[in-house]
């Protein structure tokens, strides 16, 4: 009763707080392509995708409920969720209005209040200053044949007609799927959008181990990628058929991406889950942790991608006890884990981004003197302007060659993922190359990041 509680006043602050001055909140800005085609702009200024998975916000959530949680999102530092259309043809809402007009998606049904609720939300989203990437049908509907190309195209030009007029949008066609599974339907989707839409973002989010840039990347509907770098452990991967033998490393997408050509945006849309069973489907299984999303999100980020994607397993699906259809076993409800670890955390990274190298970075593993290290030990290496940072999950020692930092030095901290504070380091620059020992022992989770800084 306690927790109860206390999490029903900590909702109760956070409604209180940002709804201050929301009448007055300007129209945002549509989303852009930074002119070097690795990050995203808003109104010419840069823009870090820190996103969170609110996959069922539109069927589960009533108006009030969505609102309480588009308020927490906002209080920790989200400035995208991610959400579907249609989880299902068969899609009702809160209220019991349907989608679809006999399960049709060339035939949406505007006798009922379904899409009204859906502008409400988008709406009372932008108020938050948050974007709503749309998923316009989830892709198992269409690998079971229940989405045809005539259909496809009809809903989209509808979708871009209806929902186009919202500046703060983008579209992510797909739903957790391969691209070659209804492959002329997502081109139909992806086509007519671009088509009909010229104002908003395009992506696609594919099926775990898996990036949009395996089948779409030269698509003339694909602004950025993104991928799904999934649930799956590196025990787990070992007897796995994937395309990508990547395992954990999620940093590998961000890197293969980014040597296509054209070069487009990339990002991690979907990591493991916080509080979501190892591989998903065995509830006994091992849970992933906020150390994991923290994890994930570093390596990603550092490695040039343009933003991140959290997600929390009862909150991606507005869980509640007793809710039909419940997926890899949650325990809590919805309510009762917004304000988990994880999801407070993970708006560290952003400042960090903000305050140290902003856009213009890129990834630097000549910092490093040897070898970055292989799975947990890997370091994640990013370089800016006037700044070097390191990232290492585990705490072990750094041997940095200051001289490929392009600048000279004079100031070394580490700042704390879980915290976002910073710990000066003293006397820190004693020859060309310097080890550098994080504080506490050499365990996973104890991550830190090494700032070295003109």
């Amino acid at each position: 009763m306690k927790n109860f509680l206390r999490i029903q006043s900590w909702l109760t602050a956070v409604l209180l707080v940002s709804n201050l001055g929301l009448s007055q909140a300007q129209p945002l800005p549509v989303l852009k392509i930074s002119a070097d085609q690795t990050s995203f702009t808003a109104a010419g200024k840069s823009f870090f995708w820190l996103g969170d998975t609110g996959w069922l916000l539109f069927a589960r959530c009533t108006r009030e409920e969505a609102v309480n949680y588009l308020d927490a999102r906002k209080a920790q530092g989200f400035n995208v969720v991610q959400a579907m259309l249609l989880h299902t043809v068969a899609a009702v809402n809160a209220y019991g209005d349907s989608a679809l007009v006999n399960a049709d998606v060339s035939r949406p049904n505007l006798e009922k209040r379904y899409w009204e609720h859906v502008d409400f939300i988008i709406e009372e989203a932008e108020k938050r200053g948050i974007y709503l990437a749309l998923v316009p049908v989830w892709g198992s509907n269409v690998k079971d044949g229940k989405v045809s190309v005539a259909q496809a195209k009809k809903y989209a030009a509808f979708l871009a007609k209806r929902l186009g007029k919202h500046n703060n949008i983008v579209w992510l066609n797909g739903g957790d799927i391969k691209g070659s599974d209804g492959m002329e339907v997502w081109q139909a989707i992806g086509n007519t959008l671009n088509r009909d839409d010229e104002r908003h973002l395009i992506t696609f989010h594919p099926r775990g181990r898996t990036s949009s840039s395996e089948w779409f990347h030269n698509a003339s509907w694909l602004d950025f990628n993104m991928f799904q770098s999934g649930h799956k452990d590196y025990r787990q991967d070992t007897s796995s058929n994937e395309t990508n033998h990547f395992g954990e490393d999620n940093w590998k997408f961000v890197v293969k991406d980014l040597q296509l050509s054209p070069r487009k945006p990339t990002l991690d849309g979907e990591p493991s889950y916080e509080n979501i069973p190892h591989g998903l489907h065995d509830s006994l299984e091992k849970r992933w942790s906020a150390a994991d999303l923290r994890r994930y999100a570093y390596w990603s980020v550092f490695a040039g991608g343009a933003g991140f994607t959290y997600g929390e397993n009862s909150v991606m699906q507005f869980h509640r006890s007793g809710t039909p259809g419940a997926s890899f076993g949650p325990v809590r409800n919805w309510e009762e884990v917004l304000n988990e670890p994880g999801a407070n955390q993970v708006k560290y990274l952003s400042n960090l981004i903000e305050s140290t190298t902003g856009a213009q970075r890129k990834s630097g593993p000549e910092l490093l003197v040897g070898k970055p290290g292989d799975q947990y030990n890997y370091l994640a290496t990013m370089l800016g302007k006037y700044h070097g940072l390191v990232y290492t999950y585990t705490g072990h020692n750094i041997l940095v060659n200051l001289a490929k930092l392009g600048f000279t030095p004079t100031k070394a901290s580490w700042f704390d993922p879980r915290t976002g504070n910073r710990q000066a380091i003293k006397n820190a620059f004693k020859g060309k190359e310097v080890a550098f020992n994080p504080p506490g022992e050499p365990i996973p989770g104890n991550d830190w990041v090494l700032i070295l800084e003109k």
